[in-house]
């Protein structure tokens, strides 16, 4: 018997070594392949780009994997808690392998052998982050092996909190979340620290299966595996049973979170800070890198600009007339369902989608769409409302056919009818119709070139495109300023006299005959005149008497077009460019002729938090003293271009100002502050544009169809354009100091008479008072461009009945 247990216990012996060095083979074949998993501390993972406006509002977020990467340090422990309780709860405990775990496991996938159960796992969190991290998710037995081998040498190399950390930033939580920040923001728009226990157990239930316990799809399922993880927290101690016992009563109160633009107004804006950031940094940088971008949008100033021009479109909208419904449904029966499957432009809050009911000649009975869940369940109510006929006239004349006019609703809707409607401040709702003219708005900080506000069109979700920056539009005679501006930095003064008359020009056998709008000619005018009503037929004169190639290179100077044909027709501004450069160039004049980069970042961080892009590049001297030694007070040292004499920017604005006090911009403007800006109207009032400035804000837009057709006779820059930017601009400066444009020291204050452009005589009535250039002033004989030479007093009255008025009104014997 001895004999035969020495015999046993030394086969055995020889079995065990047999198979030790069987296991160690395998083993030592297993990890020669093994990833390196030093690699966990240069952990760097696709992170989400967040973008803020100018108060640190978020604006929008960009990402692949809508991951937040947050230190250990900065997770609480109820989150780590939750995670520790549904996961493995002997994390701080074991040396990366669970053993107890691991052997309840294998024998309750013993005894489910042949049920047709899904085996049950025993991973530990440091084992789920070396599949995660370091190997891929095949279910085989290498697969598991390697994983273990990994998770030792983890545990050996990094911390408990560190290998937490890692797991946290890592894991998938569906609904293209990942990390725990991301995830909070994802389900309950929270971050993690104003998670409530509910929501962290919801939360932690995640990770075993997201489709399985996804919030609208498995309500059910999800709040089951809520519950069973809050009983596991119970259970360890990291929550008491009353309140556990409360979080379990609370639904699941998913809210869900809009990718996209979050701050309202600002989609045109994010759109174009995304673009600029592909553009500067590539893709990869914008949905990878956790890029913090920091915009110059005044997020009120915003909202301005979006309402000036919306309410502009639709002012011209609506007297063209009636278009039609959106669509037609059924208006009987379960009329809700079939309105609810319609989708309303989602940043046009104010209005709504709604079918017609009945109709009568005083009123339309209208059900209003449903309002849907986060999930896009509806709401079971129904509502229903009014359209009075005095709230809907407008539409009583048709778009298209032969615009017959209707006399009361009945002509105009019918049952079924689906529409927008707003509601109005007496409860009921007035029709409302997406315009189809359109147009971009841009304001703009002159000082430094920060874009403030930027619509890009009537709505983001009807029209991704922007008309603030993509539009190519022909900016009409908004150009002119520029052709003058050259003219005065280049020995013209405002008093200069160009001659207002028919003119044309013959090239390659054909004739170019320019006329101004509306036709008609006055005779020798003034410089200022020339912009102040617009006169085309003087600025091609003007041009012609420069040359186009000054013109074409203050232009490009200007940032307005990057390479100008120098031809003669340019000088009306009939070539094509964007709102933002002709807002930049307006900037300009404003500030006293520095040039400026236009702007709609101020910063970019990386994701650990270093300054990669600054648009500031001013330098401040002394300001990072230690202290005060009775040195001088800190000074910014501007080191910008001066592209223009600030003498003729302040010369330009002055004229400007004429435009808004007596010119195609008069009674258009109202503010309580001192205004510049030029109308411009194309050929065929194709566009209509509107530019200008106060002494601390720019702004401008333009009107037109995207596909450029007529927009009516008389839509013009001073009737369409000029009174949105009035509506904005009283928004925008309201209870701000109104400042004054400045005049550039040696600069002389001369009166002259506004008509002939010399000396005024006392008590002229014509007199204005004219800002010049040291070395310059009004002329003693009357010099006329575009007419040859000095002519006499008595030909001038023979020539140009204006001249003989300006003579006869007393400033004769000034010639």
């Amino acid at each position: 018997m001895i004999r035969l247990i020495g015999y046993l216990f030394g086969l055995a012996s020889v079995l065990a070594l047999g198979v030790a060095v069987v296991v160690a083979v395998y083993l030592n074949g297993v990890s020669k392949d093994l990833p390196d998993y030093a690699v966990l501390s240069s952990y760097a993972p696709p992170v989400t780009t967040r973008i803020h406006a100018g108060n640190g509002a978020l604006m929008a977020e960009y990402a692949r994997e809508r991951r937040l990467f947050l230190p250990i340090q900065a997770i609480p422990d109820r989150v780590k808690a939750a995670f520790l309780s549904a996961e493995d709860k002997n994390f701080y405990n074991h040396p990366g392998v669970d053993i107890y775990g691991l052997g309840r496991a294998i024998l309750v996938n013993v005894q489910n052998l042949g049920s047709g159960r899904r085996p049950v796992g025993a991973s530990t969190i440091t084992q789920q982050v070396a599949k995660n991290f370091l190997l891929s998710a095949d279910q085989t037995m290498d697969r598991k092996v390697k994983e273990a081998i990994l998770s030792f040498r983890i545990e050996q190399t990094y911390s408990k909190d560190k290998i937490l950390e890692l797991y946290l930033n890592e894991i998938f939580f569906g609904m293209n979340a990942y990390g725990i920040a991301g995830a909070a923001l994802t389900y309950f728009d929270k971050s993690v620290t104003e998670l409530t226990i509910a929501e962290t157990a919801y939360l932690a239930a995640l990770p075993k299966g997201p489709s399985n316990y996804h919030p609208f799809r498995h309500t059910e399922a999800a709040i089951e595996r809520r519950n069973w993880v809050i009983d596991r927290m119970v259970e360890n101690g990291f929550v008491v049973k009353a309140d556990g016992e409360e979080a379990k009563k609370q639904p699941l109160g998913v809210t869900g979170r809009r990718t996209g633009s979050y701050l309202f107004a600002s989609d045109y804006f994010s759109e174009e800070v995304r673009r600029q950031i592909i553009e500067k940094y590539g893709d990869k940088s914008l949905y990878e890198g956790g890029l913090s971008v920091r915009t110059s949008l005044d997020p009120q100033m915003q909202i301005f600009a979006r309402k000036a021009l919306q309410d502009g479109l639709i002012t011209y909208d609506q007297r063209r007339g009636y278009r039609g419904p959106v669509a037609k449904i059924s208006a009987s029966g379960d009329w809700g369902a079939e309105l609810a499957k319609l989708n309303a432009l989602s940043d046009v809050p104010e209005w709504k989608l709604a079918v017609v009911l009945a109709v009568s000649a005083s009123n339309v009975d209208i059900g209003l769409q449903p309002a849907k869940e986060a999930g896009g369940k509806v709401v079971a109510e129904r509502e229903t409302g009014t359209i009075a006929a005095d709230d809907m006239d407008w539409a009583y004349r048709a778009a298209a056919g032969d615009r017959k006019t209707a006399k009361s609703p009945e002509g105009v809707l019918a049952p079924g009818d689906v529409v927008y409607v707003e509601k109005t401040g007496k409860g009921g709702y007035k029709l409302r119709q997406p315009p189809k003219v359109q147009g971009g708005l841009v304001a703009m900080d002159p000082h430094t070139g920060r874009v403030l506000a930027m619509v890009g069109g009537f709505s983001y979700a009807q029209s991704e495109f922007n008309r603030a920056t993509q539009a190519m539009r022909q900016p009409g005679s908004s150009f002119k300023p520029f052709v003058y501006a050259a003219a005065l930095d280049n020995g013209y003064t405002p008093a200069s006299v160009i001659m207002d008359a028919p003119i044309e020009f013959v090239s390659g056998g054909q004739v170019w005959r320019p006329q101004n709008y509306g036709g008609g000619s006055a005779g020798p005018s003034t410089l200022r005149l020339g912009i102040e009503k617009s006169r085309n037929l003087m600025t091609v004169r003007l041009a012609n008497d420069m040359g186009m190639n000054l013109v074409a290179e203050y232009a490009e100077r200007f940032g307005i077009y990057d390479k100008m044909n120098p031809v003669l027709a340019m000088s009306l501004g009939s070539g094509e460019t964007t709102v933002l450069r002709m807002v930049s160039a307006y900037a300009v004049l404003a500030n006293g002729g520095k040039q400026i980069k236009p702007t709609l970042i101020d910063r970019i961080q990386d994701r650990y938090g270093k300054t990669i892009f600054r648009h500031e590049e001013r330098v401040c001297e002394g300001c990072n003293a230690n202290g005060w030694d009775g040195q001088e007070e800190p000074a910014i040292v501007d080191n910008r271009e001066q592209v223009l004499d600030p003498m003729t920017a302040y010369q330009i604005t002055s004229i400007m100002e004429g435009v808004v006090t007596r010119g195609t911009a008069a009674g258009k403007i109202k503010l309580d502050r001192p205004t510049a800006g030029k109308t411009g109207t194309t050929n065929d009032e194709k566009d209509a544009w509107f530019v200008g400035y106060t002494p601390d804000l720019v702004a401008g837009l333009y009107i037109g169809f995207d596909n450029p057709a007529p927009l009516g006779r008389g839509a013009t820059g001073g009737s369409m354009s000029a009174p949105i930017f009035n509506e904005f601009m009283q928004d925008a400066v309201a209870g701000t100091p109104p400042g004054k444009f400045r005049l550039p020291e040696g600069m002389s204050l001369i009166p002259i008479n506004r008509k002939t452009g010399m000396y005024a005589a006392e008590g002229d009535p014509d007199t204005i008072i004219e800002a010049f250039k040291p070395g310059t002033g009004p002329a003693d004989t009357f010099s006329v461009i575009g007419m040859e030479g000095y002519v006499a007093p008595e030909e001038i009255l023979r020539e140009s009945p204006q001249a003989n008025e300006a003579v006869t009104s007393g400033a004769g014997g000034l010639f």
